[in-house]
């Protein structure tokens, strides 16, 4: 299966590129990363359920999210800030995973209409070594990334038809 999006890394950067393309509509592509209600929707998967702790969608903000296993357990839990929130536009925040093995990230996300039914969401991230940017490549990121995206569309697409 054609993975929709698209994972950029060249040798020796600090950083990614990810691209997608969605069939929805640059303010509903947003929505979804600025209504928490949604966020738990397209970021829960087989594994565990999401779970938003906070999400302060402006500038200077704060987010935390967890995700936990059927009895509650945490199994993965991020946090960070916004530092530039711009509707239909633009996010720019940091993305501090509980894992020792990664220093916070710098996310830059980039929401482009392309046409009234279709847009372009551009991710930029900016890790503090390549080593660290190599070890998230070798894990299946690409693949949930994909799954995430792919959620993201059917959520939003019911949403978009009601």
């Amino acid at each position: 299966m054609e993975q929709k999006t698209q994972v950029h890394a060249q040798a020796g950067q600090h950083d990614l590129l990810i691209t997608r393309e969605f069939e929805l509509p640059v303010e509903l592509l947003f929505k979804a990363h600025e209504d928490p209600d949604i966020f738990e929707q397209w970021m829960t998967h087989e594994y565990g359920a999401t779970k938003i702790v906070r999400h302060e969608a402006r500038d200077n903000g704060s987010w935390q999210f967890n995700t936990v296993d059927a009895q509650g357990n945490v199994l993965f839990s991020a946090k960070g800030v916004f530092h530039k929130f711009l509707p239909n536009k633009k996010i720019i925040r940091t993305f501090e995973m509980n894992s020792p093995e990664f220093d916070p990230q710098l996310e830059f996300l980039d929401f482009e209409k392309l046409s009234d039914d279709t847009s372009m969401l551009k991710m930029q991230i900016v890790f503090r070594t390549v080593a660290q940017r190599d070890i998230l490549l070798k894990q299946p990121f690409a693949w949930g990334l994909n799954m995430a995206h792919n959620r993201l569309q059917d959520v939003l697409s019911k949403l978009n038809q009601s």
